[in-house]
Formats: structure tokens, sequence, C-alpha cells
């Protein structure tokens, strides 16, 4: 096809009169005018051109009508580039690569095929039945027009609903499966291109609303209502809630399960059914108990995750904690499974004292953990006696904390990730905790400093520095984010949760934990174990603090004791 003429010498904006022969102007800029163009010589419009012709029958035109460059279909202009409507989002949206079934390169879908190629199998397609690339690409391709082919079929005139109308989905009721068959992916990709998208049709605005007020990008948004699609085609129940276990099948099928998650609750129509991750290492460690010892357990964990609204009162622990607790319990209840014993109501004080470890810090653990099992049942009225009740527990020998090499930390705050410099400078200087760090808000930095449990922590210089070049990046890479942490992700920049625990730890050969104490123990030996300043400087309790007094020697200069004033306590 000819190229468009040159630009007008004058306007720059329209094309030349003639090329031949050569006119550098418009008839608008032609010296001594403007003039009238006159009409096209072939076919009499007023639409001139050039070269005495008009946009559409001029070679170079921009309404000049030829075949689409990627699906061949006859109707497309060079002002779209050769290229048709549905064209132009298939090449946004999936890369270039060889097709499987014609062989051309092309922008290819999830099954590997060009979009020419899936509309030849639309066409063949039988009814109830999913696409066959294989078949319908066997003898050739039938071509079409653009930008008219996959519209609905009408059979009856649509009423006019008001714009924010949609049907709701949901049944009442669930058909539950009798079988757990496993599909065929390359089966469910090709059900989903033809299926019914109510559940994405009824999704579409809240997917919309995700996308514009969390900033998420084109290939997100459409990997959602793709993943919406498929989720369709695996349901047991249309029309009914989906369970969150459901949708995180969709790693199988390419799909995108955390934000589907979001949009799917946004819409009320998500049910979790998924176990946290204490329950999950519950069940593994307890997999082989009785069901009984494993019932009793199962209170005990209960009320350490829950606590307790009545007498005796308890507050939760940390999931965490009840984790420790289990991995020291665990070899021992299997062994007590193992004699024989089915509940923990049989347990007698002579079973307790045989199953701990001989010394150590396994036995401390595992004496705090079944004191605080036979406790928890006890007070539930689970079992008749507290076997651990007056055994005496074994001393913890508290361990001094090792400082971390200079050259270690001083590489890690010269990251060139600016998140993980950050971070560090956070740590090393401030001696954050990683839940303090992973917290922190955007709000929490004013002005230099740091806002941090009713306390103001002027921000060394360093952390400045370092706060300025992350603040930068975080707005260049998410400029649309509305996620209030000041520390950010790719997986949390289009939402508002915080970023995980080893964010951005795994990238380093240090913990945050260690650096911490690294801070803290450069406190201690600068203030010469003075207990008050490190408690209030960094939040510790008078037990943790004299944990790390541990490593003053002989020659470190003592502090004189200042007397703390009595405070009359408050009725």
């Amino acid at each position: 096809m000819s190229r468009p003429p040159a630009r007008c010498a004058g306007c720059q904006k329209r094309p030349v009169a003639w090329t031949t022969p050569r006119v550098d102007y418009c008839y608008r800029c032609l010296p001594g005018g403007p003039f009238t163009a006159p009409p096209c010589r072939r076919c009499g419009s007023d639409n001139y051109f050039s070269a005495g012709l008009c946009g559409a029958c001029h070679p170079g035109g921009p309404l000049r009508m030829g075949a689409c460059r990627d699906c061949l279909a006859w109707g497309v202009y060079r002002q779209h580039n050769w290229h048709c409507w549905r064209c132009r989002w298939w090449g946004t949206n999936y890369p270039l690569s060889e097709c499987r079934y014609c062989g051309r390169e092309m922008p290819t879908g999830e099954l590997g095929s060009c979009r020419l190629c899936i509309e030849q199998a639309r066409m063949r397609q039988e009814p109830g039945r999913a696409i066959d690339l294989t078949t319908a690409t066997q003898f050739g391709h039938q071509l079409f027009l653009a930008n008219v082919t996959g519209q609905p079929r009408r059979t009856q005139p649509l009423l006019k609903l008001p714009r924010d109308y949609r049907p709701l989905p949901s049944v009442p009721w669930r058909q539950e499966a009798l079988f757990e068959l496993t599909p065929d992916p390359e089966l469910v990709k090709r059900l989903a291109l033809n299926a019914d998208r109510d559940l994405a049709d009824y999704c579409k605005s809240i997917v919309t609303d995700h996308a514009a007020k969390h900033g998420w990008s084109k290939r997100q948004t459409n990997g959602v209502i793709a993943s919406l699609r498929v989720l369709h085609v695996l349901q047991d129940t249309p029309r009914a809630k989906i369970k969150a276990s459901e949708v995180a099948r969709l790693r199988n099928y390419d799909g995108t399960v955390n934000s589907t998650l979001d949009v799917l609750e946004a819409a009320g129509l998500l049910i979790e059914d998924r176990p946290t991750r204490i329950e999950r290492y519950f069940n593994d460690k307890t997999a082989e108990l009785p069901e009984p010892m494993k019932h009793q357990l199962q209170i005990w964990l209960n009320v350490m995750i829950t606590g307790s609204a009545t007498a005796p009162r308890r507050l939760p622990r940390l999931p965490q904690t009840a984790q420790i607790k289990i991995a020291s319990l665990a070899p021992i209840v299997r062994t007590w499974s193992a004699q024989g014993h089915t509940s923990l109501a049989e347990i007698t004080p002579a079973h307790v004292r045989a199953a701990l470890p001989a010394s150590g810090a396994q036995r401390a653990l595992a004496e705090r953990a079944l004191r605080s099992v036979f406790t928890i049942l006890k007070a539930q009225k689970v079992i008749f006696t507290n076997p651990t009740r007056g055994m005496k527990l074994t001393t913890v020998n508290k361990n001094a904390p090792l400082p971390l090499a200079t050259d270690l930390i001083r590489d890690a705050l010269n990251s060139p990730n600016p998140a993980i410099a950050l971070a560090v400078a956070l740590v090393a200087f401030h001696a954050l905790t990683n839940q303090q760090l992973r917290t922190l808000q955007l709000t929490h930095t004013i002005d230099g400093r740091l806002l941090l449990d009713g306390r103001t922590i002027p921000l060394a210089a360093p952390v400045r520095t370092r706060l300025a070049a992350w603040l930068e990046h975080r707005q260049r890479t998410w400029p649309g984010t509305l996620n209030p942490h000041l520390l950010i992700s790719r997986k949390t920049g289009p939402r508002l949760t915080p970023v995980g625990a080893t964010f951005p730890w795994t990238k380093l050969d240090i913990s945050s934990q260690a650096l911490r104490e690294d801070r803290i123990l450069q406190e201690i030996h600068a203030s010469g174990g003075d207990v008050r300043r490190i408690c209030d400087l960094f939040g510790l309790s008078v037990e943790g603090a004299l944990r790390y007094t541990l490593v003053l020697g002989a020659d470190d200069p003592p502090r004189p004791h200042i007397p703390v004033p009595r405070t009359r306590g408050i009725n």
C-alpha cells in the first residue's frame, strides 16, 4: 500500500495538495490563498485529501479500507493501523508468539492460538460443546468482515433498565459434588471463552471500581474478568456463592486469585472457608492422633487464639505463641498415642515426667506447653485433674545477643533497592520491630519525625534521605495506589493490606530481629547499661532489657543509679 503524502510546509497538519506535480502546501496554505479544494475526481466527495482524491480513495488516506493485519478481516482503516477493534484489544493483552495452529507470529491467547483461529473454531463450534481448534483449522480459514463477529443474537427486544440495575445472582441452595474430579485445564479454558458471563457481568462494575480505586493495570483487570469466567465454568451450582477454596483452584488455570477474592468479597458472593495458617499447622501435627485427644487439643487451641470471656477469663494469645507450643507438644502427644492413650484425661504426673526431654531449652518449652494445655482443659472442665499442677518449671538460660558485622549493615543500607535501604535504615537507626515496620503508614512520618505508639521520634539524616528516595520510587511505580502503608510491594500495591512478614528481608543475608538487637547493643554500650533508658527508647520490658546487659564486661563504666520517683496509682 502507498504511504501517506508529506505534510504541508505551512501548517504541518494537512497533507500536501499534490505530489505530482509537486506542491509543498495544502490548498489553505498556498501562496495567495486560501483556495477551495476541488472534489474527489473518483467519487466526487468534498473530503479532499491529496492528489485529487479524498481520504477514502487515496491509497495513503486515513479512511482507506483494507484487511486487518492479524485476523485478515475486511473493513478496517489505515487510521486505525489496519487493525479491527477486537484485534486491538487482543494485541494489548496477549504476548506475541507463534500460533500453535496456523504457525503465524501473532498475539496468542491462553490456548496458544491467534484470534483468527479462535474465530474459525467458533464458526464450526457445535452447540453445547467446547471449541475444537485442531479440527476447525485443519482445512483452512473462512474470512469474515471486521467488527461484526461475536455479536449476541437478540430473539426479543431488550428492556430499558436503570443504569445501576444488576440482577441478584445468588441462589439459596448449593448442589454439592458427588465425586471430586480435576477438570482438564485446556477444556476449562475453552469453555470459559464461550460460557455464560452472568458472574462476570454482575461483577463488572465492581471490577471497574476496584481498578480505578486501587490503580489496577489493564492486564490485571482483564485477568480478573477472565478468572470470573473460569469460576463460572467450575461452579457446581450456577448463580450460587463461591467458596474461597474454589477460588484458590484458579492457580491451575493461570487465574488471578487474590484480586478475584477482593472482587467477590465486595460483591457479597464470597464464602470464606480457608483455614488459617495456625489451623493448617495444627491439623498437620495432629492428623494421626485419636479423635478424643485431637478434640481436646482443638478446645485448647480455640481458647489460646480467641481467649475466654467466661470465668476463668483469658486473653487471646498470638498465633505464633500457639505455634511454638504446638511444636513442643506434637512429639509428646504422639508418644502417648503410640502407648495406647486416647484421651488427655488419662495422663498422670508420671506420664508427664517420663515424656519430658532430659534438659535444655526443649524441656523448658515442653513444660510450659503442657502446663498451658492442662490448665486450660481443667478450666474448661474437659479433664478432672491437672497433672502439671505443682510441677516446677526449668529455668531458661538467657543467651546474650551478638552484634552484626559492620560491612554487612553498610552494604544493606546502600542497597539499590529503595525498599530494602529504607527498611534497613529504620531498623538500624531506630530499632523498629518487624511488626511496626509492616504496619507503618504514610501519615506516621511528618516533617522528618516518626509518630510511633504515642512517641515522636526524630528521624536520623540517613533515614530521611532513604525515605525521600523510597517515596519518589513509590509514587513513580504505583501512582494510583490507595494503600496507606509506607512499605508496599507488587502484591499489596493494588490493595490496602500491609506487606508480608518477610518483605523485604528475603533478599538480604540479615534478619530484622538481628539488626534490631545490634542497634540495642550499641545503645547498651553507649549508655553503660542504663536499663531505664533502653526501656524508654525501644519499648522493652525490664526483663527484656536486662537480657542485653549480659554483654557488658568488667571494663564497661557503670552508670549511676537514678531513683525513679514513685507515683500514686489511679483508682
